[in-house]
């Protein structure tokens, strides 16, 4: 089934230094998986293609003020993340957005859970603008990614996550999230098959879709 409404926009969670980069406080667990996996390209590439038939595209950083605000250490990943909170603060380098994707954000928001929804007015947003499709990109898969689509989809937005425009530590972790999100969101999509959705309801001269990972 088709659930592609006339108001979408991409979901972009996590693309930050601390995220993805080797010298990010998870750069050693995901820093060498992500670069291996090509998925910075791909992504960096779907973002274009829906971004020229006229989508937002809406970033999300993992960020703690320096009053600490919102941040709770409920799980063994908030504590870990409290210990090092200067490394989170808004202005400091592991939380920019890695350098492919800075120009590519239509509006970026911070927050400090898991899922891009929690603690931050991006439901608010979407609603404003009468946006009830996301296609979500992003790192970990099963962590954001996953939490973000879940609550996404409970809020009543139609949630697609591009399969190959994710990724997380293992092939095997990742793999097992998205069968679960294929079941609890709107369906899985590979960037090819998203591009496909978008280009079908916007003429867009000279745009011819994602060409997929061998691009």
């Amino acid at each position: 089934m088709n659930y592609l409404s006339s108001r979408a926009a991409v979901l972009a969670l996590h693309w930050q230094v601390n995220v993805v980069r080797p010298q990010g406080f998870f750069g050693p667990l995901l820093a060498e998986p992500v670069a291996t996996s090509g998925v910075i390209e791909r992504a960096v590439r779907f973002h274009r293609d829906a971004a020229k038939a006229g989508l937002p595209i809406v970033f999300t950083r993992f960020t703690i003020p320096t009053d600490e605000g919102l941040l709770v250490r409920n799980t063994g990943f908030m504590q870990s993340v409290a210990d090092a909170q200067a490394n989170f603060h808004p202005e400091s380098a592991g939380t920019a957005l890695i350098p492919e994707m800075e120009a590519q954000a239509t509006v970026v928001f911070d927050n400090q859970k898991l899922s891009g929804f929690a603690g931050s007015n991006l439901a608010d947003w979407l609603a404003e603008r009468d946006i009830d499709t996301l296609f979500i990109t992003g790192v970990a898969t099963n962590l954001t990614v996953e939490q973000t689509a879940r609550q996404g989809t409970d809020l009543g937005f139609f949630i697609h996550p591009i399969t190959d425009c994710v990724a997380t530590t293992t092939e095997c972790v990742g793999a097992s999230s998205l069968a679960n999100l294929e079941l609890t969101t709107a369906g899985c999509l590979t960037a090819a098959e998203a591009s496909a959705r978008i280009l079908a309801q916007h003429d867009v001269p000279g745009l011819t879709g994602f060409r997929g990972s061998g691009e």
